[in-house]
């Protein structure tokens, strides 16, 4: 009995010692970078087949006991092993496995949002979304699903597409790479054809619908794209990887990375080629793209990365709209394009894109101390290239439209443009004029720029101060390209100093291949920038409040339009001060919800192409600085199965100025307005919902009112024989929001649906839906006066075009190849050919009660078509 009382207690002592040690663990997987949750990574008990995955909100369970080691696992970051030590491990940070090294970074500005800490409205899309469902897309169209968020991809040109955020074209977008700032200086806008091999080497892309994260001294109005791109490996390895897809499309990378030696060096690089016919004849591409990476950990407390990238590309484009009409009387259809023809047999476009723009920068990180640090990157981005267009005698675009006599075809009005007839034309001319032509529209710029950013803690507060400072010199000029079998073209000045096109110095000039010509000018750039901000964070609650300055400076020189002698042809620096002021606040409620709510007033200096008029150094005696004062209330959840946000906002922008040509009775003319204001608001909501491990569905919704709400001020007016005269106001008031001349901005109201299933442990297919409604054609403003609206009897009102849908699929399967790690992925893009309007321009605006009929306007719009169906296949092997 002694003995059964003893074994009874023995057993019982060793259970209640297994139960002691045994358990469920808890904790929560993230980014280290985002600290966003890694939805659909692994967790598991090594030397077991015990394992979970992650749920919405990065939250796991499993069992496992004390002393056991959990194996926390995602494709694309690198594995991690801990220790169980407690039932609950609280935020576990997974690194990404292009930027593993934390303690070398590649960005001197702190521009990610953090989930449930900064208050702002932000969506992402990580390494592995970029690499299963963007090997056929262009780079923005990776945002599409985000609420607000519209892309298109223009006239389909490779690196062509645009986005627009809230309602705000891209001019009002900033475009941040490791925290630079890289639009275009002078147009504000995205030019994606510079950056378009960056998907091969995002870790990270984020963007911030509103006010943005980034502490830079020179803000944008309607968002910010931040995209952090891949660093430091911690082990030696690399990746190979071959597309193949429609249309010609092929695509090759190759990345290899050193990993990080004993003495503290490592060094990444990768290249890729990119090529393909395009989905419209004539839009032929091709591109390299180059990035590298040399990192060394100095000390422990500081280390420096030199970054260098860019993408070097030629691309036919497509440039004239045509009425729906054209399309159908075609064999075509909708991927008919009237730019481009054939010269000795061999496929020609008549306008062409060729550029290439590096970015370097050289990143220093220094932790002085436990509470203080200090970043500074200093940058060059060194840019050239041009556009090469079809051009008449006086230097203009030749009228391409089916059915111009300006271009000779080889049939119908609807057949390819015959470049050999225009040879013989040339050849043959009596005085040797070449009309038409190939002209360049060049543009060369240099850029610099040094950003620096001390952080010091103070109790529970975090202090930054910093500075933003940018210099940028551009060159601008036309030059003969290709004289197609002419000998010489007369210099556009004609004797006439009040013309601003041609050299005032050499008129009647006769140019030949290679020769400047038309116009010949340079712009200087100068911005210096100081910011202050205080972040708070304790418990639940994280505030900021940020304050900065700037002074922008600019200079324009006319080589062209002035004598040698004359003291003007170099113009005074024109000066513009700017500031910001932007604040909010997140408070976590609980565990599941959270509030947040943004405030911001920001005055911006005017674009350079708005402070000098008539094509000379005249200064533009209406243009101010740009105003916006934007306010936001947001509200989320988060759970492990689901997880939602609502955001709504109000933006009112004013005193805006737009620069723009256009086409009147076959004479170009630029007309630059004043005077714009603009109201954006809306509401948005995206969602994710996990009823399963397995399967992850997701959904957005936004809802927007993007309206103008004045009439403009006076306009300037320079046609192209050089005569100016000042229009009156422009009845923009109660308009639609649409950018004017032929760029569009967004549909007002947009939706998503996205699935992701995990049909076997190695098979993966996706599905995601985008809707656009609401969305208006673009228009010639210049036309929609007092005077045109008596013509038509009635106010004019925005075109609304149909609304539509497009549906896109994606494949996974990952395996193992020679011992290697493998994938082969399948993209297929508007799976179901969707024929839809991408973008209009109402370039005749109606001029009687009769041309408002349906039938008669929607026959007089020119339209681009959007992309037809096209897939893409891709075999990667990591080695």
């Amino acid at each position: 009995m002694r003995k059964l009382l003893l074994i009874l207690f023995i057993g019982l002592f060793t259970t209640g010692a297994v139960f002691a040690q045994s358990g469920t663990v808890r904790g929560k997987l993230l980014d280290a970078q985002t600290k966003e949750p890694l939805i659909g990574a692994t967790v598991g008990v090594k030397g077991t087949t015990n394992g979970v995955a992650v749920s919405l909100d990065g939250s796991f369970k499993i069992i496992a006991d004390n002393g056991a080691t959990l194996v926390l696992s995602y494709i694309g970051y690198v594995t991690r092993e801990i220790t169980v030590t407690g039932s609950d491990l609280g935020e576990i940070l997974l690194d990404p496995s292009s930027a593993s090294v934390k303690e070398v970074v590649v960005s001197a500005n702190a521009a990610q949002a953090i989930d449930r800490k900064t208050p702002i409205a932000v969506s992402s899309v990580g390494r592995v979304y970029i690499e299963e469902k963007g090997a056929g897309a262009e780079f923005p169209e990776l945002l599409k699903a985000a609420p607000g968020v519209m892309t298109s991809k223009g006239g389909g040109g490779y690196g062509d597409s645009r986005v627009s955020i809230r309602g705000f074209s891209s001019n009002n977008v900033a475009l941040l790479i490791n925290g630079l700032p890289v639009n275009d200086v002078e147009a504000g806008k995205i030019f994606w054809n510079d950056w378009a091999g960056l998907s091969d080497v995002t870790t990270n892309m984020q963007v911030q619908r509103g006010i943005g994260a980034s502490t830079v001294a020179v803000p944008s109005l309607g968002g910010t794209i931040n995209i952090t791109t891949k660093s430091t490996e911690t082990q030696e390895g690399g990746t190979i990887s071959q597309s193949l897809g429609t249309y010609g499309m092929s695509k090759t990378v190759i990345s290899y990375s050193t990993g990080l030696t004993d003495k503290g060096w490592a060094t990444s690089f990768l290249l890729a080629k990119n090529q393909g016919d395009g989905y419209a004849p004539g839009l032929y591409y091709t591109g390299y793209s180059y990035f590298a990476n040399i990192s060394k950990v100095l000390s422990p407390s500081q280390t420096l990365s030199f970054n260098f990238l860019g993408a070097t590309q030629t691309h036919g484009q497509r440039y004239t709209f045509n009425t729906i009409n054209t399309y159908r009387a075609n064999t075509l259809g909708i991927r008919y394009n009237s730019d481009y023809g054939y010269l000795n047999g061999q496929m020609l476009s008549a306008e062409q894109n060729y550029y290439n723009k590096p970015l370097a920068s050289l990143n220093h990180n220094w932790k002085i101390d436990e509470t203080s640090s200090l970043s500074t990157v200093v940058y060059g981005s060194w840019g050239t290239g041009a556009a090469r267009y079809l051009a008449t005698a006086s230097g203009t675009s030749a009228i391409l439209t089916p059915g111009s006599s300006n271009v000779p075809r080889t049939g119908d009005i609807y057949s390819t443009i015959d470049f050999d007839a225009i040879v013989n034309k040339n050849a043959n001319s009596v005085d040797g004029v070449a009309s038409p032509f190939f002209q360049n529209t060049v543009n060369n710029h240099q850029q610099y720029g040094l950003l620096s950013t001390y952080k010091k803690k103070v109790g529970d507060i975090d202090l930054l101060a910093g500075l933003d400072g940018r210099y940028y010199q551009a060159e601008h000029y036309a030059e003969i390209q290709d004289l197609l079998g002419g000998r010489y073209v007369i210099d556009t000045r004609n004797n006439s100093a009040t013309s601003p096109y041609g050299d005032l110095n050499n008129p009647n000039r006769l140019v030949q291949v290679g020769d400047k010509f038309n116009n010949d000018y340079r712009y200087q750039i100068a911005s210096e920038g100081v910011y202050l901000q205080a972040e708070y964070n304790k418990d639940n609650l994280s505030a900021f409040a940020s304050l900065a300055g700037t002074n922008t400076s600019n200079r324009r020189t006319d080589y062209f339009n002035y004598l040698t002698t004359d003291l003007n042809r170099v113009s005074k620096w024109v000066n513009f001060l700017g500031y910001q002021a932007k604040g909010g606040a997140n408070y976590n409620l609980d565990a599941h919800n959270n509030l947040f709510a943004n405030m911001g007033y920001i005055q911006r200096a005017p674009l350079v192409a708005n402070v000098f008029v008539n094509k000379k150094n005249d200064l533009n005696p209406d243009v101010k600085p740009e105003k916006l004062f934007t306010y936001e209330l947001g509200y989320g959840f988060r759970s492990s199965m689901f997880s939602a946000n609502v955001n709504l906002y109000r933006a009112t922008y004013k005193d805006r100025a737009k620069t723009y040509s256009y086409v009147d009775n076959g004479e170009v003319s630029n007309i630059n307005i004043t005077g714009i204001n603009e109201l954006h608001q809306g509401v948005e909501v995206d969602a994710k919902f996990r009823p399963i491990n397995t399967v992850t569905l997701s959904g957005s919704l936004s809802i927007g009112d993007f309206h103008y709400t004045s009439n403009t001020g006076a306009a300037q007016v320079t046609t192209e024989g050089g005569a100016s005269h000042t229009q009156p106001a422009l009845l923009l008031k109660n308009l639609k929001i649409g950018e004017f001349g032929t760029s569009n901005t967004a549909a007002q109201t947009t939706a998503a649906l996205g699935a992701d299933i995990q049909v076997l442990p190695r098979v993966k297919i996706g599905a995601n839906w985008n809707y656009y409604a609401r969305y208006y054609a673009s228009f010639d403003p210049s036309k929609i006066t007092t005077t045109q609206q008596a013509l038509a009897g009635q106010a004019y009102s925005n075109y609304a075009l149909p609304n539509f849908s497009t549906t896109d699929l994606n494949f996974v399967y990952r395996f193992k190849f020679a011992g290697l790690d493998a994938s082969f992925i399948a993209n297929v893009y508007n799976v179901f050919n969707t024929e839809y309007i991408a973008d209009a321009f109402e370039n005749t605006i109606p001029g009687s009660a009769a041309d408002y009929a349906f039938v008669k306007r929607t026959n007089a719009m020119g339209v681009w078509y959007g992309s037809p169906r096209t897939y893409v296949t891709t075999l990667k092997i990591k080695f």
